[in-house]
């Protein structure tokens, strides 16, 4: 099965931008969080459908690495998609482009947990399903 691969096309805008004069670091996981809540809830996963089934995502750990940067008025395209799913557990990956070139990527591991106790939880196979598609 191959993934569901979301894009979101944004503007850097001058708020975005540090005291070096380009994209704050921060800014790219803000980014790449909002565009993993954009593509659950295009796939059907809002967080009140979460709250509703008794389940949520908790991040584990990120990692972010830089290659080029991005300035005020730039126009990039973030991609992310499910890369790995285990038992409680999956990989979404990241990749940020200007210009056709990949300027920045990433990984975040999240863990499903139960709404209401924080514990793992067993991903079910409906929500792995929406994910991917078929080959």
């Amino acid at each position: 099965m191959k993934p569901d691969i979301f894009e979101k096309r944004i503007t850097v805008s001058k708020e975005d931008i540090d005291f070096n004069g380009h994209v704050n670091n921060l800014k790219y996981l803000e980014w790449m969080i909002n565009a993993a809540m954009e593509h659950s809830a295009k796939l059907g996963f809002t967080p009140e459908i979460y709250k509703k089934i008794g389940a949520t995502w908790f991040a584990k750990s990120h990692h972010i690495e830089y290659k080029l940067p991005a300035f005020e008025d730039d126009k990039l395209i973030i991609k992310t998609w499910i890369d790995e799913v285990k038992k409680v557990t999956s990989k979404r990956k990241y990749e940020i482009y200007k210009n056709d070139k990949l300027i920045c990527f990433g990984e975040t591991e999240w863990v499903y947990v139960d709404y209401e106790t924080h514990r793992p939880k067993k991903i079910s196979d409906g929500v792995i399903k929406k994910y991917f598609k078929g080959e």
